[in-house]
C-alpha cells in the first residue's frame, strides 16, 4: 500500500492487485503441501489460508502483512490425528481448545507476574 496517497482502496489498487495475486500464488501451493503433510483435506488447506489470511490482516491492523501455514506444525497436526482417531474428532479438539483460550483471554488470565505483582512485560 502506498502511504503517501490518501489511503482510497482505488488509490491503491494499482499497486496492491499485483501484490496480491503474487502471495496467492505462494500461497495456495503452500497451503495444499502443508495440508497434504499434515494427512488433513487438502480443502481443508485452502480454507485455513484464506481464513488465517483474514484473521491475520483484521487483526494485525498493520497496513502491510503477509501471513501463511507453518511447515513446523505438520508432523504435529499428522501425529494427533493419528492418535485421536480422525479428522472430525482433531477439528472438535481444535475448536474446544479455540474456546477455551478465547474464554482464559476475557477471563484476563493469560498474565504472567514476576514476585512484585507486576507482569513480566511492565517496564515502569
Amino acid at each position: 500500500m502506498n502511504l503517501k496517497n490518501d489511503g482510497s482502496i482505488l488509490a491503491t489498487l494499482r499497486n496492491d492487485l499485483p501484490a496480491s495475486i503474487v502471495v496467492f500464488f505462494v500461497a495456495v501451493p503452500l497451503c495444499l503441501g502443508i495440508a497434504l503433510a499434515s494427512g488433513a483435506p487438502l480443502f481443508a488447506g485452502i480454507i485455513a489460508g484464506v481464513v488465517g489470511g483474514i484473521v491475520v490482516g483484521v487483526a494485525s491492523g498493520s497496513p502491510l502483512g503477509v501471513s501463511g501455514p507453518a511447515a513446523g506444525l505438520a508432523v504435529i497436526v499428522l501425529s494427533s490425528i493419528e492418535s485421536l482417531g480422525g479428522w472430525e474428532i482433531f477439528l472438535v479438539a481444535v475448536v474446544v481448545a479455540g474456546i477455551i483460550q478465547i474464554l482464559l483471554g476475557y477471563l484476563k488470565l493469560g498474565t504472567i507476574e514476576t514476585s512484585g505483582g507486576r507482569n513480566c512485560w511492565d517496564t515502569s
